[in-house]
């Protein structure tokens, strides 16, 4: 056995290296390539939800409050984005402004239609007090459709509660994903 009280650990430690040490490289060549076929397909299904819904960002994840009780932080949602679907009022859209990185989820509160078909709307968060013309770039009063990442069509409440997570504390993104290559390398065909 081994003395003191960190012989458990230190044992269940030395059994880990010795696994890998007893894996042939075979093996080891085979994780790898079953982790690559893993992230291309993930990458294929999502270039191909692209290529299906129209938006760049066919899932994303409420990041703030300012839409309750519509949608609450960590819902997951899904959206559309089809040039031929006019914008309503009443429609929540994800839109991207000029200087900022993340993309907005709010609902349209005012739609302007010009003669030639343009469409200016505006677009306010259920939960808060102004509209958004603070949000928008210096001098831009309404939205256009190339702002617009796409359209709620659907949503899963809370499923994206991980994706803050992980924003809020990096550390435990890290070890999240430590643990899942660690899984996928020292899973053992059955």
């Amino acid at each position: 056995g081994w003395p003191g009280s960190g012989g458990i650990r230190s044992g269940a430690a030395m059994d880990l290296f010795g696994d890998l040490r007893r894996m042939n490289k075979r093996q080891l060549y085979y994780q790898v390539l079953n982790f690559a076929m893993i992230v291309s397909s993930a990458l294929m299904i999502w270039k191909g939800l692209i290529v299906v819904t129209g938006s760049e960002s066919p899932i994303v994840v409420v990041l703030s409050g300012s839409m309750e009780p519509a949608f609450h932080r960590g819902d997951l949602l899904f959206l559309t984005n089809f040039h031929d679907d006019p914008i309503r009022a009443g429609e929540i859209v994800v839109f991207k402004v000029e200087g900022r990185d993340i993309p907005i989820v709010h609902r349209v509160i005012k739609v302007h239609e010009k003669g030639n078909g343009n469409i200016k709307f505006l677009t306010k968060g259920d939960n808060n007090e102004v509209d958004d013309r603070g949000l928008y770039k210096e001098g831009q009063n309404w939205l256009e459709k190339k702002d617009v990442v796409g359209r709620a069509r659907g949503f899963l409440p809370y499923v994206g509660m991980v994706t803050i997570i992980m924003n809020d504390y990096p550390k435990f993104k890290y070890a999240l994903l430590a643990v899942m290559g660690a899984y996928v390398l020292l899973k053992r065909e059955s």
